[in-house]
């Protein structure tokens, strides 16, 4: 089955097209911008069709990465993975960023993303699964405890081997992983 994967929760927007079956890239794209992910997406999924030589109706199912990460970039990522699945009418599945950043990281590592505002996300695995987090706090209060700190992006194929099991399965609400309000405010909040 060909998976679009996609994720826009850190600072490096990632989109590619996986051969589930074999684990194979056919394409991807990568900018690493911390904003500007909602103009660039789209073309760079339709950049990754024509590359894949594949159309729209050739991809089976799409995994996106539902964060932790900022409230817009969530939600550029997410929307885009949720449109095209309805308009293609296939399963659309989320997976957690930073399981995607840890899969294939053996021992105990410590994930890390820029959360903005001089915080980080984290989460910990011991040979790729998550031990504690996700969570949101400042660089300092991060305590490894002897952990290797990795800190990254998720690729395409790493979006489509955490959420591999999840194929051919009842799609599940993408539920996005904020960790903490956003931070735009109505105008009757601020008062």
């Amino acid at each position: 089955m060909y998976v679009l994967a996609l994720d826009t929760a850190t600072p490096a927007l990632t989109v590619g097209i996986v051969d589930s079956e074999t684990g194979a890239v056919l394409a991807r794209r990568d900018r690493t911008h911390a904003r500007g992910h909602a103009e660039v997406l789209v073309p760079y999924l339709l950049e990754c069709l024509a590359d894949a030589g594949l159309e729209r109706t050739d991809l089976g199912a799409v995994i996106v990465g539902c964060g932790p990460g900022p409230f817009t970039g969530l939600r550029v990522g997410m929307a885009t993975g949720a449109a095209f699945g309805d308009a293609l009418g296939i399963e659309v599945h989320g997976v957690c960023s930073l399981d995607a950043i840890a899969h294939g990281e053996p021992g105990d590592v410590v994930v890390v993303t820029d959360a903005r505002r001089k915080e980080v996300y984290w989460a910990r695995y011991a040979d790729g699964v998550r031990t504690a987090g996700p969570g949101v706090l400042k660089p300092a209060e991060l305590d490894a405890d002897g952990a290797r700190v990795v800190e990254g992006s998720p690729t395409p194929a790493s979006l489509v081997a955490v959420g591999e099991h999840l194929l051919g399965t009842e799609p599940q609400p993408l539920v996005p992983l904020y960790l903490r309000r956003p931070d735009a405010v109505e105008m009757a909040a601020r008062a």
